[in-house]
């Protein structure tokens, strides 16, 4: 599936662009925008690094590890330890790799943490935490962590949120994502030869 995530405090999505991080791993930025309609919220849903390739319509487990490509620039939602963000100085977030020249690593994959309890699948339009597999932390925004004028100077960001990783889920609005919209093809088969012509099918899963 490709989708866009939004933020469940700020109701921001999940963002990225070609522009790098002036500071720690220089790296792709990865931001929250308010415009729902901007493309450059797009990201396709991929398996894990160094796992077998993700049958076109397999639902997504509670628990199970994904890779997130940015569609229009083809880099892998990524976070590492060894940098921090610009205003929070929490763990940095960026995009990282190619997928056209295959390059990624395990930095780019992330546990889906299922809100609701009881659920076994990652449903549209509910709340998931993504835990960074290699160190533990949650993907998270808050509003507060805007940029403006003041803390970006000259800035190509300006009014988007930072997006770092938190070590801690709590409060949980802040690292809550949900699936808004975007292409959701239907659940594979064993005799299902489908290409995904009915991607906005009235299955839930993901």
């Amino acid at each position: 599936s490709a989708v866009k995530l939004r933020h469940e405090e700020s109701k921001f999505y999940l963002h990225s662009h070609d522009i790098n991080w002036g500071s720690g791993s220089g790296q792709q930025s990865v931001t929250a925008i308010r415009d729902w309609d901007d493309l450059n919220s797009m990201w396709m849903v991929k398996e894990a690094h160094g796992a077998e390739m993700c049958r076109q319509g397999t639902p997504i487990a509670c628990g199970q590890t994904v890779r997130l490509l940015h569609v229009p620039t083809r880099r892998y939602l990524h976070s590492h330890s060894a940098h921090r963000s610009p205003l929070s100085k929490r763990q940095e977030v960026s995009g990282f790799g190619s997928s056209e020249e295959r390059v990624s690593d395990d930095g780019d994959n992330w546990r889906v943490v299922c809100v609701k309890q009881g659920h076994t699948e990652w449903k549209r339009d509910e709340r998931v935490h993504l835990q960074h597999v290699v160190t533990g932390q949650y993907l998270m925004a808050r509003s507060k962590d805007k940029f403006n004028r003041q803390n970006c100077h000259n800035c190509p960001i300006l009014n988007q949120l930072e997006v770092s990783a938190s070590a801690s889920l709590k409060p949980k609005k802040f690292t809550s994502w949900a699936t808004d919209n975007g292409y959701f093809f239907p659940l594979a088969t064993d005799d299902d030869n489908s290409t995904g012509d009915n991607a906005h099918g009235e299955h839930e899963e993901l």
